[in-house]
């Protein structure tokens, strides 16, 4: 298994395994177009030329950025491959400065183990909402906000 950044060719394999989660209500469904405008954020863990995993690093703010559609195949759960996409992602965003990592999560206990903390949705800015109002769940987000702040 590797990872590596994703790729135009990617984004079918992306769409699909992102919006399997969301059609079973674990995960926020992400567009084609979505998906195209934001495919720099992105890593892949591959493996056998297979995609095994998705996450991206949004960047919101004046050093913040969020952990966002991080998702793993249903058959490659428990290997440690959504550990490695944070991590990689984390040090992506400490090269460019962040310094408070978010995440929306409906796997609060997943984050925790990376040093993410809870926080009520009010401590995160005002600049962190920008794009919720395209959510379905909007205004009634039941996702849990937690951070990680560096240094």
């Amino acid at each position: 298994m590797h990872l590596r950044k994703a790729t135009f060719g990617d984004v079918e394999a992306i769409h699909k395994l992102v919006n399997d989660y969301a059609q079973q209500g674990v995960m926020l469904p992400r567009s084609r177009n979505s998906i195209y405008e934001t495919l720099r954020d992105v890593i892949i863990a591959e493996e056998d030329d297979r995609l095994v995993g998705v996450g991206s690093l949004h960047l919101s703010w004046d050093a913040l950025a969020e952990v966002r559609a991080l998702a793993i195949a249903p058959d490659f759960h428990r290997r440690g491959i959504g550990r490695q996409i944070v991590e990689a992602l984390l040090v992506e965003g400490r090269a460019l400065g962040v310094k408070t990592f978010f995440t929306l999560t409906y796997q609060p206990e997943f984050f925790g183990t990376l040093g993410f903390s809870e926080v009520t949705k009010e401590e995160l800015p005002q600049k962190v909402w920008k794009e919720c109002i395209n959510c379905p769940k909007f205004p009634n987000c039941d996702e849990v906000a937690m951070i990680k702040r560096e240094g």
